[in-house]
């Protein structure tokens, strides 16, 4: 692949060599075909929309680029469209709710975008929102919209080839949600192709393979893993929307035994999912023998989930060596380290206290307090890790766990129009040796052997259902489900439960609630408004009597102190509710009826 220099000569070469190839086929239900493209299909719409871009923006210029999750070809054509013109994209999640339009504003302002693409259906209903509500978001509608699924093809000739190269921005690959400042990484051509290449090395792909993924293909596992490498690679993809796999689990193994599928994957928590819904009835009819590699990356790779699914899908002619536990991020492009195929997943018992106080202390599995970590592979093709004591900023001994600095082709340049976070982030530099720059990803960790291991994060992020989330913007929707709770007065934060991250919220209640407080009512309606915004749901639900959460003295929540007293059981709670042992999720319950994206 090294003749290529941007992604836009991959898709015209695909067109041009092998134009009626099937390249995508998408099942909006998750489960019947509802449209497919081949490579000319796709080059010609991605030259219509380009050609409609050319007209109207420069070469450069930021488009937001959203689309609802059913309405997935559009947007992959959209995205190309986006790159065929030289226009950087802007990907963002479809709206959920109103309120999502000032975040869609947000977005707006913080990546400079003077053009919006989405779909028509969508472009009316955000339109019919802003007649009722045209303060919510003023700027959406002074903004150029282009409905992708109402161009004419004819207007593809007059399409004009841009100057591009290895170096020019492709698009920003926003990380931080709507929380504080968002980031937009800068990913170049020459990023994506260095990062399709180790996938591709490292899947062991060629044009036989067969893919499916349900990721979102607004970020980006499921724009570089579900879009850009069968693209670079040149074989099919099977799509399907995130919902399916909400909605109806099975609908995804269901599809891997229909087409036969050898690659697809996705975060800890989908595996586990399909665990809790195994029934006899539901496996009766698999067959996932084809299912050759099963990655497992976006947040903590469990041992408990690796040997639960293998262990109940076995019957069904999957594999527990077909597992490929790896690593990543966006501001890599997407892939950071990852096996050999062929080889079992990597499994080390450490100490756990020793590990509490970043010390790796090999023991056996059956010894007290043993930890299971599982590695997540090694780097490829110029990329490179190491791990580096965060406050010395020099490497730590083989035995010690530091924070996780990465360096190679595939990290993006910096964050958009944010030089003093890009300086911190992207721009380290060991303190004895000099050494760098590297990306600091403030990710804990350990290499043994030049397998990387991940123990935590520095940071208070929390991995919930596949996605990382800030507790500040959990703890702003929380406050804002009921009356009852005081602003600025919240906590969230995450404990290990059955070996998996679990939400916990702690929250004070307003005075003049708590004489005839309604615990059941406030409950719900917390747990509700995080279904619905974070497709995530509560493990634990403890209301605090009024001005008695932990705080810093200038008036921070002390997140940390307020985890060690849950535990503790030393909180002042005044009303309180906990997921009981063997009890359904009701995330789905929550998110069926409620509409995730516009039709």
């Amino acid at each position: 692949m090294t003749n290529y220099s941007t992604l836009v000569d991959i898709l015209r070469a695909r067109a041009s060599s092998q134009p009626e190839q099937l390249a995508y086929t998408f099942l909006a239900d998750g489960e019947t075909e509802s449209g497919s493209l081949t490579y000319r299909e796709l080059d010609l719409w991605a030259r219509a929309i380009a050609a409609r871009l050319q007209s109207l923006v420069t070469p450069g210029t930021r488009a937001l680029v959203i689309y609802p999750y059913h309405a997935g070809l559009e947007f992959i054509a959209a995205f190309m469209g986006c790159l065929y013109a030289g226009v950087v994209a802007v990907t963002d999640y479809p709206p959920q709710q109103s309120k999502s339009l000032s975040q869609f504003q947000e977005r707006i302002i913080s990546s400079q975008a003077t053009i919006v693409l989405t779909t028509q259906a969508l472009l009316e209903s955000i339109q019919r929102q802003l007649a009722t509500n045209p303060e919510l978001a003023p700027k959406l509608k002074d903004l150029p919209w282009i409905a992708t699924d109402r161009l004419s093809l004819d207007t593809a000739s007059d399409w004009q080839q841009p100057q591009l190269h290895r170096d020019s921005v492709a698009f920003l690959q926003y990380t931080s949600g709507s929380t504080g400042t968002p980031k937009g990484v800068m990913v170049t051509h020459g990023n994506v192709l260095n990062n399709s290449e180790v996938i591709y090395q490292g899947f062991q792909n060629s044009s036989d393979a067969r893919a499916l993924i349900w990721l979102p293909m607004f970020h980006d596992m499921g724009l570089i893993g579900g879009v850009m490498q069968p693209l670079y690679g040149g074989f099919p993809v099977v799509l399907m929307s995130p919902l399916s796999l909400i909605q109806k689990p099975f609908n995804w193994l269901q599809a891997i035994s229909r087409y036969r599928i050898n690659a697809s994957g996705g975060p800890n928590f989908a595996y586990d999912l399909l665990c809790q819904k195994a029934t006899p009835e539901r496996l009766a009819n698999l067959d996932l023998s084809s299912w050759d590699l099963a990655f497992s990356g976006a947040e903590p790779v469990r041992v408990e989930t690796l040997e639960r699914f293998s262990q109940i899908f076995k019957p069904c002619g999957f594999r527990r060596e077909a597992f490929y536990p790896c690593y990543g991020m966006g501001e890599t492009t997407l892939f950071v380290s990852g096996g050999n195929k062929t080889d079992s997943p990597v499994i080390m018992y450490v100490d756990g206290n020793a590990l509490e106080q970043d010390r790796v202390v090999p023991v056996t599995k059956e010894q007290k307090g043993a930890r299971g970590v599982v590695g997540c592979g090694r780097t490829w093709l110029g990329n490179r890790v190491i791990i580096v004591d965060p406050e010395s900023l020099t490497q730590c001994p083989r035995e010690g766990v530091g924070e996780i600095w990465i360096a190679g082709p595939s990290v993006g340049k910096g964050y958009w129009q944010q030089p003093e976070e890009t300086e911190r982030t992207f721009n380290a530099y060991l303190k004895d040796t000099n050494e760098g720059p590297f990306l600091r990803t403030g990710d804990l960790g350990f290499l043994r052997d030049g397998e990387l291991f991940i123990t935590g994060r520095i940071k208070d992020m929390m991995i919930l259902w596949g996605r990382n989330r800030y507790p500040q913007h959990i703890e702003y929707t929380v406050q804002n489900s009921h009356p009852a709770l005081r602003p600025n007065c919240g906590a969230a934060f995450s404990v290990e439960v059955g070996g998996e991250e679990r939400l916990v919220i702690a929250q004070e209640v307003e005075r003049t609630y708590l004489r005839n407080l309604n615990v059941d009512e406030v409950v719900m309606a917390i747990c509700r408004e995080i279904a619905q915004q974070y497709v995530a749901d509560v493990y634990a639900i403890v209301l605090l009597k009024t001005g008695s959460i932990p705080k810093t003295t200038s008036g921070k929540i002390q997140r940390r102190a307020c985890r060690q007293r849950f535990l503790e059981g030393s909180l002042d709670v005044v009303g309180e509710w906990q997921q009981q042992e063997g009890q359904q999720s009701n995330i789905t319950e929550l998110v069926s009826n409620f509409n995730m994206g516009a039709t």
